[in-house]
């Protein structure tokens, strides 16, 4: 199966307004830049968006929510993103948040085929209401369902054309559970080698788990919060 297409938009084709997508990244590290411009270039709306936070007003996700994009967000954290901010107070976005372990978890679990599974954060806190929860060995769970995600959206520094990935220090973060979790998964990389070039001990993510793959370009990589010493 060719799995390689030319660039970003080729990648997205397929997302329809409506959907849910999961999208890799912690603040602004190793998220797909390409293919946010991408979806915001294509122009789909109501979708539901998974992803440990929102970007800023105007990168990242953050293009998305300034363009009304997205009907949903679930995520971990948001304080970055005064647009997103405003349109959770106003109500115009439906915001689901969620612990950051939970998050991953719910990522790895759908990546497992694990359809729920209990654990205790959250327990007595907004977070439980509505949830089912069960006593073990004298401490209280909270029963959390799997992602069931149409995409998920990723980004990795190295990557063959068989689809296999390598990830760069901390540009790692949520993208192999993501890429592991969607129902089909895009990855854009920096570097795009053939089969073999790759070291198999080095692999962090198989390319079975992987659908379409593009080399990316003109990547930012924008600093979120930039400290320096006078």
């Amino acid at each position: 199966m060719n799995k390689v297409v030319e660039n970003a938009d080729q990648a997205v084709q397929g997302i329809q307004s409506g959907m849910t997508l999961m999208l890799g990244g912690f603040g602004l590290c190793g998220i797909p830049e390409n293919c946010i411009a991408a979806l915001v270039r294509k122009g789909v709306t109501g979708l539901t968006c998974i992803s440990n936070n929102a970007g800023v007003d105007d990168f990242g996700i953050g293009l998305m929510l300034q363009r009304k994009q997205v009907r949903k967000m679930i995520s971990s954290y948001v304080g970055e993103n005064a647009e997103f901010e405003r349109q959770l107070l106003s109500g115009e976005l439906e915001v689901e948040l969620i612990p950051q372990g939970t998050l991953a978890e719910r990522c790895r679990a759908a990546g497992a085929g694990i359809p729920a599974f209990y654990t205790p954060a959250g327990y007595g806190t907004e977070v439980a209401e509505g949830k089912e929860f069960r006593e073990f060995n004298g401490k209280m769970y909270l029963l959390e369902h799997a992602f069931d995600a149409d995409y998920a959206i990723v980004k990795a520094w190295k990557g063959d054309t068989l689809g296999n990935l390598v990830f760069k220090g901390t540009a790692r973060n949520f993208n192999p559970m993501m890429a592991m979790a969607g129902k089909y998964t895009i990855a854009e990389v920096e570097e795009l080698v053939q089969p073999g070039d790759l070291d198999p001990n080095c692999i962090h993510v198989p390319g079975i788990f992987v659908n379409t793959i593009f080399q990316g370009t003109d990547y930012e990589k924008r600093i979120e919060q930039r400290t320096i010493r006078n």
